[in-house]
């Protein structure tokens, strides 16, 4: 506030106010995963809203989404790297002793808390299918 940053307290401001909506919504006190999967579901509405305003050639609201990611992602760990995701997902196969696509949601069971906010779940999964079906 102090800094005049009014695009960043804005996103900030958009947080909090749909952290709070759910908890009321759910009527639950939020834990650290639940928050986690609040900001996940934010930036995936962003890339999905981004990917509309290219479509429609408006860059200049496309770059206000991309910021926004910028500030919400600030709030997330640390990405995991492709070898670190491919070796979780292979340690989470041999886990569940899945052996086949049909195995997937056993699968993904077990990625799920371990990787959620840590790794995109949609390229885990395609992960999963790819190493299932071969």
């Amino acid at each position: 506030m102090r800094a005049k940053d009014s695009a960043r307290l804005s996103a900030i401001r958009l947080l909090l106010a749909a952290l709070k909506q759910r908890e009321i919504d759910e009527r639950i006190e939020l834990t650290d995963a639940d928050v986690l999967s609040a900001i996940d579901k934010m930036i995936k509405q962003r890339r999905e809203s981004i990917a509309q305003f290219e479509k429609a050639s408006r860059n200049d609201l496309a770059a206000g989404e991309k910021f926004e990611i910028d500030v919400l992602s600030a709030y997330l760990p640390q990405q995991m790297g492709e070898a670190e995701v491919a070796q979780a997902v292979a340690a989470a196969v041999a886990e569940s002793g899945a052996s086949g696509i049909k195995d997937m949601g056993k699968v993904m069971a077990i990625l799920k808390p371990r990787l959620a906010g840590r790794a995109d779940m949609g390229a885990v999964s395609s992960l999963v299918k790819a190493k299932l079906s071969a």
